[in-house]
C-alpha cells in the first residue's frame, strides 16, 4: 500500500488529463447565484499526512457549504452529548436527495442523518447562542481555536444565498418545527444553517479539520470522533455514499460549492475543489480524482 506522501502534483496531473478525456458532464448550482457564476474550470487540491507538512496547488480559498456539516455534528456532540443528539437526528443513510422534503415527511419529521439538509438544520437550531449570528460565530470560533484555522463568514456568499430564498429548506425547517426537533425558532434555525454553510476557508484549513477527525486532539472525545467519521462514510455523499464506500472506501464529505474532504485512515486527509456537480450534488472531477487516488494508494 502506497503512502499519502508519495502523491505529488506530477502524480495527479496525468490523472486529471485522463479525467478530461472522459468528457464528464456537470452543472453549477443555479439556486445560489454566486456559485452559479464561478469558472467551471477552477481546480484546487491540498494533501497532508499526519507526519509531514501539507502541500497543494490551484485554487485555495473556497466556500465550504455542506462540507462543514461533519464539524457541526462534532461541535453539537461536544456541547450536548451523544444521547441528546440521537434524539434530534438519526444516523441512517437517506434514500432520497440531500434536500428531500418527501424523505422527511416519510420519516415523520425526524431527519435521517446530520449530513443532509434537514439534519443539519435541526442541529444548527440547537447550537449555543440566541441568534443565528451568535450561534455561527461561536461555532466558527471553536473550530478556529481547536484546529488553528482561519475560517470566516463569507458575507458576499451569504448575501447571494439570501437573495434567492430556498423554499425547500424553508419547508424542511417548517416540518422540523412541527415535529418538535428544533431548538430555536424556524427563523433562527434557518439563519444559523445558512450562515454556517457560508463559512469559507483555504483547502489547507479544511484538511487541518479533517486531520482532527483522524487524530483527535484537545476536547474531542474518541466516541464522538468515531461516530462522525462513520456518518461521513455512510452518508457524506448523499445517496451515492454506499456505492462510493464499496468502490473507494475513503470517508468523504461533499459540498455544493464543489469541495470534497476525504479522510485517509491512519494517514491524513485530502481536500479537492472542482465546481461542476453531478446529479447527486457531488463534484464530478473531484469524485473521479478520488477514485484514482484511492486506487493508487491501494497498489
Amino acid at each position: 500500500m502506497r503512502d499519502l506522501n508519495s502523491i505529488t502534483q506530477s502524480t495527479v496531473e496525468p490523472w486529471l488529463t485522463d479525467i478530461e478525456r472522459l468528457d464528464l458532464s456537470g452543472e453549477l448550482p443555479s439556486y445560489i447565484p454566486q456559485l452559479a457564476q464561478v469558472d467551471p474550470q477552477h481546480m484546487g487540491i491540498y494533501i497532508q499526512s499526519l507526519d509531514c507538512p501539507g502541500y497543494g496547488w490551484g485554487e485555495s480559498s473556497v466556500p465550504l457549504m455542506s462540507v462543514i456539516k461533519p464539524f457541526v455534528l462534532l461541535y453539537a456532540l461536544e456541547q450536548l452529548g451523544i444521547d441528546k443528539i440521537k434524539r434530534i437526528v438519526g444516523h441512517m443513510p437517506s434514500d432520497l436527495s440531500y434536500n428531500s422534503v418527501e424523505q422527511l415527511q416519510a420519516d415523520g419529521g425526524f431527519p435521517r442523518n446530520p449530513m443532509i439538509n434537514s439534519g443539519a438544520i435541526a442541529l444548527c437550531s440547537h447550537l449555543p447562542g440566541s441568534t443565528g449570528m451568535e450561534k455561527c460565530q461561536k461555532f466558527c470560533d471553536r473550530l478556529n481555536k481547536d484546529g488553528q484555522t482561519h475560517l470566516f463568514l463569507d458575507r458576499q456568499l451569504l448575501a447571494s444565498v439570501e437573495s434567492l430564498p430556498n423554499v425547500i429548506n424553508q419547508e424542511l425547517t417548517k416540518l422540523l418545527a412541527q415535529s418538535g426537533y428544533l431548538g430555536s425558532s424556524e427563523a433562527v434555525a434557518l439563519d444559523t444553517y445558512q450562515r454556517v454553510c457560508c463559512l469559507s476557508s483555504s483547502l489547507a484549513d479544511l484538511v487541518k479539520l479533517g486531520l482532527g477527525l483522524i487524530d483527535p486532539q484537545g476536547q474531542t472525545q474518541s466516541e464522538h470522533q468515531l461516530w462522525v467519521t462513520q456518518l461521513i462514510q455512510t452518508c457524506g455523499l448523499y445517496e451515492y455514499s454506499t456505492e462510493f464506500s464499496r468502490l473507494v472506501g475513503l470517508p468523504t464529505k461533499s459540498g455544493v460549492s464543489g469541495v470534497l474532504l476525504s479522510l485517509v485512515p491512519q494517514q491524513g486527509a485530502i481536500a479537492i475543489y472542482s465546481p461542476l456537480l453531478d446529479s447527486t450534488g457531488n463534484s464530478v472531477v473531484g469524485m473521479a480524482l478520488l477514485k484514482r487516488i484511492a486506487a493508487y494508494l491501494q497498489d
